[in-house]
C-alpha cells in the first residue's frame, strides 16, 4: 500500500482510498482529495514537511502525517 507521503517531487498518482476520519477526512475531501483525483508532489519545505500538491488546479501543503492516510497509485 503506497501512501501520498511517499512520492516524490514531480510524481504523479491518483488517490484509491482515503483511510482517515472525522475532521482530517473533511479537510481532504474539501481540498478535492477524494477517489480518482489526481495529485502531483510539486515541492518540499527545507525541513521536509510539509510538501506542497496539485490537486485539482490548486497548490495545498499537507504534513506527512497527515499524507499517510491517502491511499494512491502512482502513474
Amino acid at each position: 500500500m503506497k501512501t501520498l507521503d511517499n512520492i516524490a517531487v514531480g510524481e504523479r498518482a491518483v488517490v484509491e482510498e482515503l483511510k482517515t476520519s472525522g475532521a482530517m477526512r473533511r479537510r481532504l475531501l474539501d481540498i478535492g482529495l477524494s477517489t480518482g483525483a489526481e495529485v502531483e508532489c510539486v515541492g518540499r519545505s527545507p525541513m521536509g514537511d510539509p510538501s506542497a500538491y496539485l490537486i485539482r488546479g490548486a497548490v495545498i501543503a499537507i504534513r506527512a502525517r497527515d499524507c499517510r492516510g491517502v491511499v494512491i497509485k502512482s502513474y
